[in-house]
């Protein structure tokens, strides 16, 4: 019977971390097969969001953002610094926003 008491104990002490764990926000940033276009002449990548008011040439390639980091190429634009800017958010608040509950801040990653 003690042990059981022991088990039930340590169950709900298991149970009680991991929902702290739950809701204390950590920093995420942007994956890095997060989808980008590179835009060659200026030597810039673009976030797909803001690629109407990007003025690009025609000198493009869709790739990922580690390939845009691998090139050194920065943001073309303050939209696209800001598209993947990362947050603080917490496990709870990052499932809300993927079932659409809250809304996103950037719809690029």
């Amino acid at each position: 019977m003690k042990q059981k008491k022991i088990w039930t104990a340590a169950l709900l002490l298991a149970a009680a971390a991991l929902l702290l764990l739950f809701f204390i926000p950590r920093e995420n940033v942007p994956a890095d097969e997060s989808r980008v276009i590179l835009e060659h002449s200026f030597r810039t990548y673009i976030a797909p969001s803001c690629f109407e008011q990007a003025e690009a040439t025609n000198f493009l390639e869709e790739s990922t953002l580690e390939t845009a980091k691998e090139l050194n190429y920065p943001p073309h634009s303050s939209c696209t610094e800001k598209a993947f800017e990362g947050n603080r958010d917490s496990g709870f608040i990052r499932l809300m926003k993927e079932l659409g509950i809250m809304e996103k801040e950037s719809t690029d990653w």
